[in-house]
């Protein structure tokens, strides 16, 4: 009884490596350069596929001919004196000039439909550098011999 369970167990073993043996081939059958080139390929295709289909890039606010981030960046022309203090904007541009004051910095900003003056805490802005800022727009009044001078300008978020 003992020499036919030694037997039976020595068959198991023998099965199962040679299992491992038939697996392990298998796998690396599988990782041969061309079925890894064609995995990627394919796994590329499967995320490009899948970005593109989120939606279009012209309607998320990405334009390739006036290059804009998004579709809530508003042109410096449509900000007006009148508008509340506490309205929040985004603005899109390229320094044109810099001023330091005590804690903070001045930059102008131009974005093709007007220049305006944003005060915010960053010290390292260059001139013609494209930024986005997004600020609170506020007014500045300076009334001079009975006429009102004031300027709109946005403080940094």
């Amino acid at each position: 009884m003992k020499l036919a369970t030694k037997q039976a167990v020595k068959q198991k073993f023998a099965q199962s490596v040679a299992f491992m043996q038939q697996t392990r081939n298998l796998s690396l059958s599988f990782l041969s350069v061309h079925s890894i080139v064609s995995y990627r390929l394919g796994l590329i295709s499967l995320l490009v596929v899948g970005l593109c289909s989120c939606g279009s890039l012209t309607s998320s606010g990405l334009n390739g001919t006036n290059f804009q981030i998004g579709s809530n960046v508003t042109p410096i022309r449509e900000i007006k004196p009148e508008q509340d203090n506490r309205a929040i904007v985004y603005i899109q541009g390229q320094v044109e000039k810099q001023a330091p004051l005590m804690k903070q910095w001045a930059y102008q900003i131009n974005d093709s439909t007007g220049k305006i003056w944003v005060v915010t805490n960053q010290k390292n802005l260059a001139k013609g550098a494209q930024v986005v800022i997004k600020g609170k727009i506020r007014y500045q009044s300076i009334p001079l011999g009975g006429k009102e001078l004031g300027e709109v300008y946005l403080e940094e978020e």
